[in-house]
């Protein structure tokens, strides 16, 4: 999704300036990974969630090689080798080589039946599994876990989500916006598990259960790892290119090796590996104007999540727990199914969580990202955009 948008930014603001190569090595043209959930739900189709068709890439004049792994740079022959033993040449060089998924290191993770939801590899086995109406276990509470859960449930499978801790999505969500995720979700038909840590998986050749380290079982026919990303940084270490969590980068998202770039989901800027959509979409505008030869700096991003998260509409963006100094408003109808907290600070609103009914959490946003005092609709701006604006016009 990355190389996707740069690419983009890049052919309006310099077509022509480069000869453009994308490598990839899943099998098929860039795709929102962000719709993966609504594939395995049944809710979209799998050709359905490209970015662009192959004739937008051809009438670019950009060359792809899809199903095809780079295994190394040679940075200073400025030279890719591509498994086939093919060798490329580049004068600039863009890392936009995402996460993979975490599999957790506890006996039995290698059995068959153990997989991870990732890309559309991983969707296609998740369907199978469903279509055979198997118990699953999901591990994992964050967005990813959620949404494998959630697709497999809709598809038909029996599904037990385990998470570690006291509370779903704890990077996006308070207490209470969590809980009320929590009962959302399971209206569902999903079982959820807090506080509970996987100890083991058993089974002779393949999964049978799950053991938690508080002693209790659970019946499965497969494990889902989806408990968390990391940075695909092998490429980069192995050229010697500075990494540490991720590619570390400086604010025209240039890595330790001049001319080589990364962006994304591998990158890390300012110590933060962000690992969500909007800001790798902010980082190809930034670096796109680079390219061009333009004035351009990335200064990071405000962290936002705006999603159906397991069919159910969430917002998270900024400061939603509050620092200290900070105040919040709440405004809650669990019956209805809606949280709404919004945190000031300064006399500005520094972040927010909904749930449910998410309608003015764009501008919300706007609101923490411009950072415009809020006084004059204080009163108001719990209720919404228009009523808030109304209110300062009169």
């Amino acid at each position: 999704m990355a190389a996707a948008r740069l690419v983009d930014e890049l052919v309006k603001s310099s077509l022509g300036r480069y000869a453009i190569a994308v490598i990839g090595e899943e099998p098929r043209l860039a795709y929102n990974r962000v719709l993966l959930s609504s594939v395995l739900a049944g809710e979209t189709g799998s050709h359905d969630i490209e970015l662009k068709p192959a004739s937008w890439w051809r009438e670019r004049g950009v060359t792809l090689k899809y199903g095809s792994r780079v295994t190394e740079i040679d940075v200073g022959r400025r030279e890719l080798k591509i498994e086939s033993d093919e060798s490329i040449e580049f004068s600039k060089l863009v890392l936009a080589t995402g996460s993979s998924a975490l599999r957790l290191n506890v006996p039995g993770a290698d059995l068959a039946g153990v997989h991870t939801f990732r890309d559309t590899r991983d969707v296609d086995l998740l369907l199978t599994l469903a279509a055979q109406k198997k118990r699953v276990v999901v591990v994992g509470g964050g967005l990813l876990g959620l949404e494998a859960a959630y697709g497999l449930a809709k598809a038909g499978a029996t599904v037990t989500l385990v998470h570690l801790m006291d509370r779903l999505m704890e990077r996006q969500l308070d207490a209470p916006a969590a809980h009320l995720l929590k009962s959302l979700v399971e209206r569902k038909g999903i079982n959820i598990l807090l506080n509970a840590s996987t100890a083991r998986i058993l089974g002779e050749s393949k999964v049978e259960s799950i053991e938690l380290v508080d002693g209790r079982r659970i019946d499965a026919d497969a494990v889902i790892f989806a408990a968390g990303i990391r940075p695909n940084v092998a490429l980069a270490n192995e050229a010697g290119i500075k990494v540490n969590r991720g590619v570390v980068v400086d604010d025209v998202l240039q890595t330790s090796a001049a001319g080589i770039f990364a962006l994304g989901e591998c990158a890390e800027h300012r110590g933060i590996c962000y690992g969500l959509v909007e800001p790798a979409y902010e980082q190809g505008r930034v670096l796109a104007r680079h390219l061009a030869g333009r004035e351009a700096a990335y200064r990071g991003s405000v962290v936002a999540t705006n999603l159906k998260v397991s069919g159910v509409s969430v917002f998270s963006a900024g400061d939603f727990m509050g620092a200290e100094g900070s105040e919040s408003i709440v405004l809650s109808d669990v019956k209805r199914g809606a949280y709404k907290k919004l945190v000031i600070a300064d006399g500005r609103l520094t972040g927010a969580v909904l749930i449910g009914e998410v309608t003015d959490a764009l501008w919300y946003l706007e609101l923490i990202r411009c950072r415009e005092p809020v006084a004059r609709i204080r009163k108001d701006m719990m209720f919404g955009r228009a009523l808030a604006l109304a209110a300062k016009a009169a």
